[in-house]
């Protein structure tokens, strides 16, 4: 309850009046100070945000603050829900005491997605996701083995960098034994995971599993301890991780594994979708609404899906006729994903081949954008721990400092997943000008609410990455017509997602009927069909946001397009939708109708 005494004197302090009279050394008052409302909700966001941090210290590792780096976090403790609702609760009530309309416009928008992020919380609530706390895509023991890799936003530079992760570890043990109580819990309640899932986390977690400390990826940071460090620092450390790996991390991930193979895995559901668990068909109503950040009912997102496959179907067999391919359109989707040609041979060339793709987009970017990114990124394969069931491809953000460059992810596990036909989207979706110009954009903003430079909405990044794909048909990318439908297969698997999430988490469909629609609708190899699949059954709505968050920025564009004709400039849209940060959608369309209106 730390945090939440801590919480609740910042609040007591925020909730006194605009203005204070404190006394001089003579008792009497001094000029009463008074606060503008913008001044309010600035200090207001600022106070809230240091708050969350507190509560949530990972996540304040990867917003690049460090004051935390040590600790682990309460996540799945009573205290710490507690707090979380206390946090939510209170500084809605203070927000909604700020008057909007004193606001200036950028914090007007800020205000709304204040009010928008507290709001959502406070709705999930009522959901037992405590549950869950863990699938194959996402979980604590994927980001803590990101973490201790040394390679990612944790620092390992100082002897006290060394000392904060061993903490942090021991906060992490402690987590894997109250997530096997939460799971316990969820046991009794019917709310338990698909059993394929948890024969996905199983070997996760067995290959953590290591003989000697030496081998375990929890070592990196000992090959890498810094030249700075005094021999007995070094010796010392040595020692230190050595045992910590193979006395407490290895031991604590060894009951975990066992605790899913024997005691979970009996227990869990042969269903694929959150329509079998107690309440699930408004647990996933309102997951829908928090990844789309609308309110469309799952039926409606069903319907978009089914019309916006057939449309890039029919596009599909146009390029088939345009290179002349002598089959149908079914045939054409077997020689795309079989035959050598489309396929690199290593690893290695895969990597190189998308370094190049990363050159040829770089070059034609400034025509198109006025704001880019300072940090650049890199191009890595996935790490081998987690790439049988990671996806294709995914983007993290470079260090806040500009200390670390962000990361292309490349999944070489298997090289048939990964086309050469489907290097260009994939690199315009992943990186410049998609989530790469977007995440790097919003972390390096100036003078807007830290929650801001480090918030996220799905359906706005995502629907961002997706549109930066429709824009490499302008920038003239896609001049090779089998790069172009490396495109719409991309395009088809966004809309896909539509019609197989609603399909399984609202419609009953099995795992093996949506791995079967799509099968007969890309081109995908079958294993990125299945991780595909099963990560949607982990993470109910999230795929939903693509492609409604690309409808709806193509809809704001058109709707500038047409309202200002000559006037319409490219560049200052894209300036618009990039320089205040992630946005929910109803938020987004009111700022871009306020530029139309003063461009007019």
């Amino acid at each position: 309850m730390k945090f939440g005494l801590v919480a609740i004197t910042v609040l007591a302090t925020l909730g006194m009046t605009a203005c204070s009279q404190p006394l001089t050394s003579d008792n009497q008052a001094a000029p009463v100070v008074i606060q503008s409302a913008e001044q309010q909700y600035l200090q207001l966001a600022d106070q809230y945000f240091k708050a969350q941090l507190q509560l949530e210290p990972i996540y304040a590792t990867f917003a690049g603050v460090s004051d935390y780096n040590n600790d682990f976090g309460g996540d799945l403790t009573d205290q710490y829900y507690q707090a979380t609702h206390e946090l939510n609760r209170r500084y809605l009530s203070l927000a909604k005491q700020i008057d909007r309309a004193l606001l200036p416009p950028d914090l007007q928008l800020s205000y709304d997605m204040f009010i928008y992020n507290l709001d959502t919380a406070l709705a999930s609530e009522q959901f037992p996701s405590k549950y869950l706390p863990m699938t194959q895509f996402y979980s604590s023991v994927i980001t803590m083995v990101q973490l201790g890799s040394a390679e990612s936003a944790q620092p390992f530079a100082t002897v006290q960098d060394y000392k904060n992760w061993h903490q942090r570890v021991n906060g992490f043990v402690k987590w894997t034994h109250l997530a096997q109580q939460r799971m316990n819990e969820g046991i009794a309640a019917g709310v338990v995971l698909p059993k394929v899932l948890v024969e996905r986390i199983i070997p996760q977690l067995r290959a953590q599993l290591v003989d000697t400390p030496q081998d375990s990826i929890f070592y990196n940071p000992v090959k890498t301890l810094p030249d700075s460090f005094t021999a007995a620092q070094k010796s010392a450390l040595t020692a230190e991780y050595s045992s910590m790996i193979a006395d407490e991390l290895v031991p604590a991930l060894r009951d975990l594994a066992d605790y899913f193979e024997h005691t979970y895995l009996p227990k869990t559901r042969t269903t694929a979708g959150y329509w079998d668990l107690p309440n699930g068909a408004n647990w996933y109503q309102t997951l829908a609404n928090y990844h789309t950040t609308t309110t469309m009912p799952v039926e409606e997102i069903h319907q978009i899906g089914l019309q916006e496959v057939a449309r890039i179907k029919a596009e599909m067999d146009k390029v088939r006729q345009q290179v002349g391919f002598k089959g149908d359109l079914k045939a054409f989707f077997a020689s795309l994903s079989t035959e050598p040609q489309y396929f690199y041979d290593t690893p290695e060339g895969l990597i190189r081949g998308y370094d190049a793709v990363k050159a040829r987009i770089n070059a034609v970017l400034p025509k198109y954008f006025n704001v880019m990114p300072k940090a650049d990124y890199v191009v890595k394969p996935v790490e081998a721990f987690r790439e049988q069931s990671a996806a294709g491809a995914s983007y993290e953000s470079p260090a806040v400092d500009g200390s670390r460059p962000g990361v292309f992810y490349i999944n070489t596990y298997n090289l048939h997943a990964q086309p050469k036909w489907g290097m260009t989207t994939l690199s315009l979706h992943e990186a410049s000008p998609g989530h790469h110009f977007q995440i790097s954009i919003k972390q390096e903003l100036e003078n807007v609410p830290q929650f801001q430079r480090f918030g996220s909405y799905t359906a706005f990044e995502e629907g961002w990455a997706l549109y930066a794909e429709y824009l490499g048909i302008e920038m003239g990318i896609f001049s090779d017509p089998y790069q172009y439908f490396g495109k719409l297969s991309d395009e088809m698997l966004r809309a896909m997602r539509l019609v197989v999430d609603t399909g399984m988490h609202a419609k009953h469909w099995t795992r093996e009927q949506a791995i079967q629609y799509m099968k007969d609708n890309s081109p995908m190899a079958e294993s990125d069909i299945i991780a595909e699949v099963e990560r949607y059954m982990a993470i109910p709505g999230q795929a939903l946001s693509y492609k409604v968050g690309q409808l709806k920025i193509l809809a704001l564009r058109h709707k500038a397009e047409q309202a200002l004709g000559a006037k319409f400039d490219l560049k200052a849209f894209h300036d618009q939708v990039l320089t205040t940060g992630s946005l929910p959608l109803a938020v987004m369309e009111t700022k871009i109708d306020h530029w139309i209106a003063t461009q007019q």
